[in-house]
């Protein structure tokens, strides 16, 4: 999957004074949590600006200090007002440990029902994934190459391969949905074929 380097460093002190003093710096307190243990460190928004503002997933690759960790972005608070950035989780990822994340979907190949004049239709975004480290995925393809005017890709229908999918089976993902200038033309087809019968 794709990931994103980040580098931090370790916090001396997690106190109120330390986290202001942390901030006034240019640096936003950041922890990571692995079961039992904590770790405290700062990074700076450049730093963490490609996982923070992106609509991808991605893991995240941690140097502090000189220490390597693997993470999945958890948490991020921001300011009411400003949208300042105040303080940004991580959960580490342990080989063999699954975990659970919403990862994004995306749309592969070329629906015949868009062809013929229908709109996809796009419901669900992001799918619910519980998988180990070693088979996450930075996303769930969606083939929408089978779809007909009025189906739909559910959730049952994703190939999950090393990975489990937690939504309801049934959820429709995404839809062509039949537009009403095809519905017009059906009707007013219907009305000239009906009315050629009467003559």
């Amino acid at each position: 999957m794709q990931t994103i380097t980040i580098s931090g460093k370790a916090r001396q002190s997690v106190g109120k004074v330390a986290t202001k003093a942390d901030r006034v710096a240019g640096n936003i307190p950041c922890v990571m949590y692995a079961g039992n243990e904590v770790v405290h460190f700062t990074a700076t928004i450049s730093e963490l600006r490609g996982i923070l503002y992106t609509p991808k997933f991605y893991k995240a690759i941690i140097n502090i200090d000189g220490t390597t960790h693997e993470a999945l972005l958890k948490d991020v608070q921001m300011h009411p007002i400003s949208e300042e950035i105040l303080h940004v989780d991580f959960h580490k990822l342990i080989p063999g440990v699954k975990v659970i994340v919403d990862v994004p979907i995306n749309i592969v190949g070329q629906s015949p029902g868009v062809k013929e004049g229908g709109k996809l239709l796009v419901k669900v975004r992001k799918v619910k994934v519980k998988a180990t480290p070693e088979n996450l995925v930075d996303s769930v393809n969606v083939d929408i190459s089978d779809l007909k005017l009025g189906q739909s890709f559910k959730v049952r229908d994703i190939k999950a391969d090393g990975f489990e999918v937690l939504n309801s089976p049934a959820i429709p993902l995404v839809s062509i949905e039949i537009t009403r200038a095809l519905k017009s033309a059906a009707t007013e087809a219907a009305k000239a074929a009906s009315s050629g019968k009467k003559k």
